[in-house]
């Protein structure tokens, strides 16, 4: 069943976030996107950068240079370090095991990211059965994961602050 969006009070923040989006499914990912910048504005966030690529499989790339290029894993101060970064994809299954593969393969990559450069990053570069899927997840306002990805940031933000 799918869970609507909680509207959470939200502490306000000066944390600087990247957004890594796909722009195969466009329709999809421009809406989770808007939703996510809302929801990091409405919480005071200093900075959103946004970063596009082709497609699900290439988010990894960019986050992986992301998280480097601003960790602060193994150096005193990071310049400009983020609070977290949050990728953003829709993938639809077709015929083949394709979209599995690319699904599990960025599943991986995020996870490990995340661990290497102690960033958060935010998963939600979504596997799907079908557009109707999509269509509820990404452009439904009460059910939209972009929403719920800068949530769960701006949580991962304040948990990490605190360490």
């Amino acid at each position: 069943m799918l869970k609507p969006v909680i509207r959470k009070n939200i502490l306000r923040t000066g944390g600087r976030f990247a957004i890594v989006a796909s722009r195969y499914n466009a329709r999809f990912v421009d809406a989770m996107v808007q939703a996510a910048r809302a929801e990091l504005q409405r919480a005071g966030a200093s900075t959103v950068d946004e970063v596009r690529v082709p497609g699900a499989y290439e988010i990894p790339l960019v986050a992986t240079r992301l998280a480097r290029t601003h960790s602060t894993v193994g150096r005193r101060k990071a310049a400009k370090a983020l609070s977290a970064i949050i990728c953003l994809g829709v993938i639809i299954r077709g015929e083949t095991s394709h979209a599995a593969h690319i699904g599990e393969a960025v599943s991986r990559a995020l996870m490990e990211i995340q661990l290497r450069y102690e960033v958060p990053v935010i998963h939600e570069v979504l596997l799907l059965e079908n557009e109707a899927q999509a269509q509820a997840r990404c452009l439904d306002p009460n059910h939209n994961r972009g929403t719920e990805a800068a949530q769960t940031a701006l949580a991962m933000a304040e948990v990490m602050s605190r360490l």
